[in-house]
């Protein structure tokens, strides 16, 4: 009988044959809502006080091919203070081949690496939780990223909040769940990402588009959170 961390390997190699060049950054609704996401990010970091990331520490947990670690780089974090976890061994050869060899990356089960409690001023997840179906994990995981962030940081959270009714591989992740996890957090939200099916109609009509619909908070589909610890 297959595990969970089995059981998420093979939903993301079904995924790769279905999604295919779809959250590719030459896509204009792709561009559009990574520059959102961006914004927010910036500025929900900064209303935590955090004015640049020169020197702070940050741990992503299912980093992937390396994609939002290159986004922090570019906002100014340092190599040697980024670290990077990956379960799919493909993408994390990809992760190593694009980024600077400073950036230490470990692979397999986030629930299981190899840190001291207190060790990062950030650990960062983007869309992992959502593609676990199993609570147990998912707790066992979030306990870990919590035990890690150092007291005064905290975890920095992107995920979507609906399920998917055509696809069964992924599960929404509501906001109460993310108050269940880290129930000792204290968590600063914000509602982010135009629901992608109406984005790539929209964004064909003019890429100015994309704004007018994400003015209306009810079309966005993800929440970008930062859940700071005591």
């Amino acid at each position: 009988m297959q595990n969970e961390i089995e059981k998420i390997a093979e939903r993301y190699e079904r995924r790769k044959a279905v999604v295919g060049g779809r959250y590719a950054r030459f896509n204009p609704e792709v561009i559009a809502g990574t520059q959102e996401r961006q914004r927010a990010l910036v500025s929900l970091l900064k209303a935590q006080g955090i004015a640049d990331l020169a020197g702070v520490d940050v741990l992503e947990i299912g980093c992937g091919s390396g994609s939002n670690l290159q986004e922090l780089l570019l906002l100014g974090a340092k190599p040697e203070n980024l670290v990077g976890n990956e379960l799919l061994p493909e993408r994390a050869e990809q992760a190593r081949h694009v980024l600077p060899q400073a950036v230490r990356l470990f692979p397999g089960d986030a629930s299981t690496l190899p840190f001291e409690q207190a060790s990062f001023d950030i650990v960062y997840q983007s869309t992992v939780f959502s593609s676990i179906l199993d609570d147990a994990l998912q707790s066992r995981i979030a306990d870990a990223m919590w035990r890690w962030v150092r007291p005064g940081g905290g975890v920095l959270w992107y995920d979507f909040t609906f399920n998917n009714p055509s696809n069964p591989d992924v599960r929404g992740v509501p906001l109460k769940r993310v108050r269940e996890l880290f129930p000792q957090g204290r968590i600063s939200v914000r509602r982010v990402t135009l629901a992608p099916p109406i984005s790539r109609r929209v964004v064909r009509i003019h890429p100015a588009m994309y704004g007018v619909f994400n003015a209306l908070s009810l079309l966005r589909t993800h929440v970008l959170c930062f859940i700071q610890k005591p």
